[in-house]
């Protein structure tokens, strides 16, 4: 067994000290101004803007959260829910990518989103700008968090070490800080396009790997066609305790004779199809995504950037589901709760591969992991030292000062993940759900309205994004569970009671400045 540890090991720990080397790579490159460091001086390429806007988008999530779903419920909530991403994905880079490019530029160069909300409607006062930063210090330190998570359970479940998960926490955040820290956005959106093209690869070989061993599709289908409503896109799978009972959360899946207990299933509903579709909308909000459209180099390449990441994007997904069903057709009783069932990429990998090649394969997670928390750091990093120390409090600040600032918030933002990270919620999905809904509905509504309606006023901006935060926490914590029809994912009356903010209140406030108007229509050019 240590023999084959140390083999994993060594082939994951190629992949991590090249992710470091390209982080000293792009060091002296990126420290030279804050326009460099937080957005690479709007210079990315078509293959590097399209795969690691989709990296830094779906994260640890990607090749352990939506596995497990699959594995654990079968194919209802897992493929809807990618249903909702691919769409969101091709709508996002069709509407919004060129959109936010020339009109970030037009709003006195902005190089981050928050920046750009503020110079979009000449906020003098700074509050829309406050009000961005803090939403993304809220719900990216909880991404943040949910992406150490994955690295934890990657080491620990690869080694045997569960023991060690507090370790394992702490040396992930350790390294993604080195070469985050030094590179910035360039090393970055780099680690990014590798880290990218390490997933899809990954995903790929374990995909292949795993019908070779279930015998094929049909060999496949038919281990899974006796759990009920398993394979059923309508309904979804319950497994079940030895008293029939459905288990969810971290309630034990009983297995009798070798076999996993299922009740009868149950419909997927309308409703629980529309909160999977709902997925999508966060797509117009996600800060780590709509930089990557601010930093493209030409504004014409942009159709190029959304074939590639279109593409990537919908075969991760469909992969990424198929996993989670094979694996529990080659291995029906290994996994027995929802948490350890993210696990099921790991085993695949470790079963059906030699051990260094293993850790090259699991590395995939670890890419998967690193090239969000990567994006999220910078994120975080940029509102701290340039939206609201910078753009609040000293406003003369130097370039150099606000790069020190922003390495320091790097640092307070790591240790505040490795606090989520160590909190006690084990489940990569449902951290990542709580955190996409709150960043899709507090700047999704307002990045439409920004770049498509004039009339928009900054206290219909102030009012949208407020609300629709306010409404992802309310929601969750209260109104879901009431059940029935307000069992909906959050995102999706958030992200309609922001809209309606916006509306109303634009309409009731003073129309924007012809100065306003100018600038907007000079963005469509």
């Amino acid at each position: 067994m240590y023999a084959v540890s140390f083999q994993t090991l060594i082939g994951m720990g190629v992949y991590l000290l090249a992710m470091i080397a390209i982080g000293l790579w792009y060091a002296r490159r990126s420290n030279t101004n804050p326009e460099e460091y937080f957005l690479g001086n709007r210079g990315l390429g078509p293959w590097v803007a399209a795969i690691s806007a989709e990296a830094s988008d779906m994260s640890g999530w990607l090749l352990m959260g939506l596995p497990g779903v699959a594995y654990f419920t079968g194919c209802g909530e897992a493929f809807w829910t990618a249903v909702g991403l691919a769409a969101g994905t091709w709508i996002n880079w069709r509407l919004v990518a060129k959109r936010l490019r020339m009109y970030s530029q037009t709003a006195n160069n902005a190089i981050t989103l928050p920046e750009f909300f503020s110079n979009r409607f000449h906020d003098t006062k700074r509050i829309l700008m406050t009000a961005a930063a803090v939403m993304n210090l809220v719900f990216f330190s909880i991404y943040v968090g949910a992406q150490f998570v994955t690295f934890a359970k990657v080491f620990a479940y690869a080694f045997k070490a569960e023991q060690y998960y507090t370790v394992m926490v702490i040396l992930g955040a350790a390294i993604v800080l080195v070469y985050t820290l030094l590179g910035g956005f360039l090393a970055a959106s780099m680690t990014d396009l590798i880290q990218g093209l390490l997933m899809i690869g990954a995903i790929l070989v374990v995909l292949a790997a795993g019908f070779i061993h279930a015998g094929g599709f049909a060999g496949a289908a038919e281990r899974l066609r006796d759990i009920p409503r398993f394979l059923d896109i309508f309904g979804i799978a319950m497994p079940a305790d030895t008293a029939g009972k459905a288990v969810s959360g971290g309630a034990v899946q009983a297995i009798v004779d070798g076999k996993p207990l299922f009740g009868a299933g149950a419909d997927y509903s309308l409703l629980n199809i529309i909160s999977c579709l709902a997925w999508g909308l966060g797509y117009f909000g996600m800060p780590q995504v709509l930089v990557r459209f601010m930093a493209v180099q030409d504004p014409a390449k942009i159709r190029n950037s959304r074939r590639i990441a279109v593409t990537w994007c919908c075969i991760s997904l469909v992969a990424a589901v198929s996993i989670g069903l094979i694996g529990r057709a080659v291995f029906p009783d290994l996994l027995t709760t929802a948490g350890s069932a993210e696990n099921i990429f790991l085993y695949l990998s470790q079963n059906f591969f030699p051990p260094f090649l293993a850790g090259l394969v699991i590395s995939g997670i670890l890419a998967a992991s690193m090239s969000s928390s990567d994006s999220y750091m910078l994120i975080v990093s940029s509102a701290l030292a340039n939206d609201l120390f910078k753009g609040l409090f000293k406003r003369d600040a130097g370039e150099t000062l606000v790069m020190w600032i922003a390495r320091i918030a790097m640092l307070m933002v790591t240790v505040f993940g490795v606090t989520v990270a160590l909190s006690g919620n084990q489940s990569i999905f449902r951290i990542v759900s709580y955190a996409w809904a709150g960043l899709g509905a507090s700047f999704g509504p307002l990045i439409l309205f920004s770049l498509f309606w004039k009339r928009t006023t900054l206290a219909g901006a102030v009012g949208g994004m407020f609300s629709g935060g306010a409404t992802v926490i309310l929601w969750k914590e209260r109104i879901s569970a009431l059940g029935g029809v307000f069992g909906v994912y959050e995102l999706l009356p958030a992200f309609i009671i922001s809209s309606m903010v916006i509306f109303l209140t634009s309409l009731a406030t003073k129309p924007p400045s012809t100065q306003i108007i100018a600038e907007f229509e000079r963005s469509k050019q």
